[in-house]
């Protein structure tokens, strides 16, 4: 199914994940520095509200993310975040995956990364539609707040 919202959000995530060399200079996302995480995701019921990783019930799930630019955080990395996919807790089940926990995750991080912050240190930073009955591209942006 064609994806009819784009968004894009930012995070704050721990440590430094791994600046990687373009695969493909003609492939325009890689050449943009954007990286692929994807994992089969599934609600882990007697959790809940947690998701988890799963190989063999979960939902195709898929992240490009990439290093940002910004306001050097002692410990940790700017990154953006593209969800192709839309599951529960998808962005940060992936960095937590590539083991860089946002911070501020109550649910997700260990007690020390979750600490680092007083929130949950995720923003919806562009979000971009097509208007429904005008198919008018829309596109609507909020400054990060952290």
């Amino acid at each position: 199914a064609e994806r009819k919202v784009h968004k894009i959000y930012e995070a704050v995530v721990d440590g430094s994940p791994p600046e990687v060399t373009p695969k493909h200079v003609s492939d325009p996302a890689s050449a943009e520095g954007w990286q692929d995480i994807q994992l089969p995701l599934l609600i882990d019921w007697p959790n809940r509200p947690k998701s988890k990783v799963d190989w063999a019930h979960g939902k195709p799930s898929h992240t490009q993310w990439r290093r940002k630019a910004g306001p050097v955080i002692e410990g940790a990395t700017r990154v953006e975040l593209h969800p192709i996919t839309g599951r529960t807790h998808q962005l940060r089940l992936h960095m937590m995956a590539l083991g860089h926990a946002i911070w501020g995750d109550a649910l997700y991080a260990s007690p020390e990364v979750c600490a680092r912050a007083p929130r949950l240190l995720l923003h919806a930073r562009q979000l971009q539609f097509h208007h429904p009955l005008t198919q008018e591209w829309l596109s609507f942006e909020m400054a990060v707040p952290f």
